[in-house]
């Protein structure tokens, strides 16, 4: 029997590296799509497990570019599709929302026309965001399929257009196409603007010396964070369900970013109240206060199950950081 042939948009980020390594432990043939950067060794710093050397195939593209996506996905016509190639960054999305638009949304698009056109038969994963909800919350406190979204951000307005593209050429032109609407997932290879790692990698620096102070937004933040070699998990089992259909990954537990500061900083034997600063500049111009998830259809119907906890999460992070600085 040949290899399955998978096609990674986003290879190169936290999730597309975690991915890559999981899909060649079960065999398959993978391509990655890179988009270009002028340092190149920042296209590849995530893919370094020995296991992709010779079984992970880098193509340089670029959703908006569907020309190149629909010459991949016609030559390879590949048995799955996982798209996690975004502008993924909430905050930024403010400052850039057309690009946002444009990459999150018509990006999407592109590759529904290359698999309808090209290779009905593919599966295809939508990386779809909680930023979707918004401040939408149901009476337990909860987020699931049934919540209503009103996005508060160009990027969970633009992973919305995606959702509901994706959802309408399934039904109208009967294809496989999935999507998880993953809450926040951290880990070491998370970049250091998002705020989890901004955290730690900044008591980190402040424990070493190197900084005085870390300069934050709106503390009482509430979010639902899990680790990201979980969720590729989840999603890889979203890809092998029986139907296509629309799923919530998550831990269903909320902390404050508040509750994150003084974790770490605790953990490295400081006080965030000494250290932390507030910077009105990373506040969002609407506000997500809160996003708690609701992942017991997931876990039930897939069989799934984290295997990290926030802590244990967080101190990889703490001792990743550690001993690179």
């Amino acid at each position: 029997m040949s290899k399955k042939t998978a096609l990674i948009t986003g290879v190169s980020g936290q999730d597309g590296s975690y991915l890559a390594e999981l899909l060649i432990e079960e065999g398959y043939k993978v391509i990655g799509l890179l988009r270009r950067q002028s340092v190149a060794e920042n296209q590849t710093t995530r893919l370094l497990a020995p296991s992709l050397e010779s079984n992970l195939e880098l193509i340089y593209s670029d959703l908006l570019d569907e020309t190149s996506i629909f010459k991949i996905v016609d030559q390879y016509k590949p048995d799955e599709i996982y798209n996690l190639a975004a502008m993924s960054h909430v905050r930024i999305s403010f400052d850039v929302p057309s690009f946002t638009i444009k990459t999150n949304s018509i990006g999407v698009l592109n590759l529904l026309e290359a698999i309808r056109n090209f290779s009905p038969k593919s599966k295809f994963y939508q990386a779809s965001s909680s930023e979707m909800f918004g401040n939408s919350v149901d009476e337990d406190g909860s987020q699931r399929l049934t919540t209503p979204m009103n996005p508060v951000s160009p990027y969970g307005c633009s992973k919305l257009m995606a959702y509901k593209l994706n959802s309408h050429y399934r039904n109208a032109y009967n294809l496989h196409l999935t999507s998880g609407i993953l809450f926040n997932h951290e880990s070491p290879r998370r970049g250091s603007n998002f705020i989890t790692n901004k955290v730690v990698k900044g008591a980190v620096l402040i424990k070493k010396g190197v900084e005085k102070n870390l300069y934050l937004g709106n503390l009482d933040s509430k979010r639902d964070w899990g680790h990201s070699y979980d969720y590729v998990r989840a999603i890889y089992k979203i890809m092998q369900y029986k139907t296509a259909r629309d799923w919530i990954v998550a831990t269903g537990s909320t902390r404050s970013v508040r509750e994150l500061c003084d974790y770490v900083f605790n953990k490295l034997e400081m006080n965030y109240e000494e250290k932390v600063k507030f910077d009105p500049k990373f506040l969002r111009s609407e506000e997500l206060k809160y996003l708690r998830g609701d992942p017991s259809e997931t876990k039930e119907l897939l069989n799934w199950q984290p295997v990290y906890t926030f802590e244990s999460m967080i101190d990889e992070m703490i001792d990743h950081w550690y001993s690179e600085i």
